[in-house]
């Protein structure tokens, strides 16, 4: 009968910590910058030239069908071959993870504006505003309202995802779990204890997203 021993575990608290540090780094420092490149992507999907659309359409696609995994591994690997540019590990993930939730933002910031009534944007123009205008004041007030339980859900999703980078070496709490596991001989101890870390951060979060999905539900 296997004896728990999660005691064995306190010499290396500094370790989980800085990996739980790495995690929230790449969870936070992700999230902006695909939330950045969503809106720019998603605005340009809806309101740009139509020549835009394709290419813009095929990235998002690229990225939403293919596992997360493989980006982060060819990224690493085959990139920096094709552009003759050395990359760190640390930078494969931060672009693989920041172009990979950016794909998933931009169609959540494209459906929530197309949620918007067309009438919207004529009842603007109809009193002379003019189109970004009418975008910031009308549109995009009403498009967020739609958003935000989606985007709160993805950004869940975004930090289950940053344990990936432990693939390619990157010192997140999974990666360090992986260390402290080779040097303890307690796997067990170890894995469960990431599992509740992660639970811990994860779980206000999903209540928080039910929570605001029930405001907007009821405000509609």
């Amino acid at each position: 009968m296997y004896v728990w021993d999660f005691a064995a575990l306190k010499p290396y608290w500094g370790l989980i910590w800085q990996g739980l540090g790495v995690t929230i780094f790449y969870t936070v420092t992700t999230v902006l910058a695909g939330v950045l490149v969503g809106l720019v992507v998603g605005i340009l999907r809806t309101a740009g030239p139509r020549w835009v659309s394709p290419p813009l359409r095929a990235y998002i696609e690229v990225f939403r069908c293919t596992p997360l995994l493989v980006q982060l591994i060819w990224v690493y690997y085959a990139l920096p071959v094709l552009i003759g540019v050395d990359m760190s590990a640390a930078m494969a993930c931060f672009l693989t993870l920041s172009l990979y939730a950016g794909s998933f933002y931009a169609e959540i910031f494209r459906g929530g504006i197309e949620a918007v009534d067309r009438g919207q944007w004529e009842a603007g123009r109809a009193i002379g505003m003019r189109q970004g205008r009418i975008f910031r004041r009308i549109v995009m007030p009403q498009a967020v309202q739609v958003m935000i339980p989606s985007f709160i859900n993805q950004t869940i999703l975004q930090l289950k995802n940053t344990s990936l980078v432990s693939v390619v070496a990157v010192g997140d709490l999974l990666y360090q779990g992986t260390v402290i596991t080779a040097a303890s001989y307690r796997p067990l101890e170890v894995y469960t204890l990431i599992a509740v870390i992660y639970f811990v951060v994860l779980f206000p979060l999903t209540l928080v997203a039910d929570r605001v999905e029930q405001k907007m539900g009821a405000h509609r």
